[in-house]
């Protein structure tokens, strides 16, 4: 049996759809971190947005596309897996018990930074784990004040503003837009193929 790697990034989110940006933000974790791997976290019910544009099947179907041919990547099912809404700290413990000796980094942008405060048990979350930040537009990461009374350890991330986002692409699929700059050749052929986002921002 192969030993529990010892250094993770988790990296989660709707990926509804997945694209560039966040395979960009995947890997300058993976390389500028040194980490093992990057565990991809497609969210079962984001209890902090309305429901998913498309299902977590389809959503699962993609992101295994976006990491193909890079083994250090890999889908977690988990939150997919799991009945209730997706919290991550309950996705930290479970990943935690199965093994405990691997150390944890929670994967961040700047909006899920900024928010995290608003996450369930968020005090108990960052001792869990450190997170590594990617700034906005290359501006350095804001921290929320809340965070300053907290002991959490955080990394910054170095990457390059990409301006892309789940629903701008949903808006551009809606209007008949190309977008085979924006997201993984196998996810552009999988949302033609599977008529995914037409009419749904």
């Amino acid at each position: 049996m192969n030993a529990a790697p010892s250094r993770v990034g988790l990296f989660g989110g709707s990926f509804d759809p997945v694209h560039n940006a966040h395979v960009a933000l995947a890997r300058t974790a993976l390389e500028q971190l040194a980490l093992d791997g990057v565990w991809w976290i497609p969210a079962g019910r984001a209890w902090q947005k309305a429901g998913a544009a498309t299902t977590a099947g389809h959503r699962a179907a993609m992101v295994e596309l976006a990491i193909a041919g890079e083994p250090r990547f890999r889908l977690e099912r988990c939150e997919l897996d799991r009945e209730g809404p997706s919290y991550t700290i309950d996705t930290v413990r479970a990943l935690q018990r199965r093994a405990p000796t691997t150390a944890w980094t929670l994967i961040l942008g700047q909006d899920q930074y900024a928010g995290l405060p608003t996450w369930h048990e968020w005090r108990e979350l960052v001792s869990c784990v450190t997170l590594a930040v990617a700034g906005r537009a290359g501006a350095e990461p804001q921290a929320p004040p809340e965070l300053a009374a907290v002991a959490h350890r955080v990394v910054v991330l170095d990457m390059p503003p990409m301006a892309v986002s789940a629903t701008g692409l949903r808006e551009r699929i809606a209007r008949g837009d190309d977008i085979a700059a924006l997201v993984p050749p196998g996810v552009a052929r999988y949302i033609d193929r599977h008529h995914l986002y037409r009419g749904t921002p």
